[in-house]
């Protein structure tokens, strides 16, 4: 995933195996033929993530998944002291929150919030470390990239 030289990753399997701690325990569905779409269960909501292992490769039933989204500019905000975790979907492949900081580095946050989220940005990143709380607000869609 690129935008004018920026980088956010270098292929698919540079992503899986970096960020493969952070995947989401959930269930898989059948992809509906055609649709890039691949429909995942977990920390009760169901996401629509788009397939980024390939068209058909994921097999329906439990899976691990890394959920990868990217901020909009400035979405990601720095909240005082311990809060709630909170998920909620926009339309139909995006999602706005808030969860605690697991990872931070120049260009990608990875936050808990109801699940394991790698949130990455192609504008600068606030101040903020591990355990810090954040809300954070993400563009559609979704990118999914399943576990073996």
């Amino acid at each position: 995933m690129w935008r004018a030289g920026l980088t956010l990753e270098n292929s698919e399997s540079e992503f899986t195996a970096r960020f493969a701690e952070y995947a989401a325990q959930g269930t898989l569905y059948p992809q509906r033929e055609g649709s890039p779409l691949m429909e995942f269960s977990a920390g009760g909501r169901v996401l629509y993530l788009f397939d980024r292992n390939g068209p058909y490769a994921a097999k329906a039933g439990p899976a691990h998944v890394i959920v990868h989204g990217v901020l909009e500019p400035e979405a990601l905000t720095l909240l005082p002291g311990p809060q709630q975790e909170k998920l909620a979907l926009v339309g139909v492949s995006a999602l706005e929150g808030q969860g605690r900081v697991l990872a931070i580095s120049r260009q990608i946050c990875v936050v808990q919030a109801r699940i394991p989220l790698v949130l990455a940005a192609f504008t600068p990143l606030p101040q903020c470390r591990p355990e810090d709380w954040v809300s954070f607000r993400t563009t559609a869609p979704l990118h999914g990239f399943v576990l073996g």
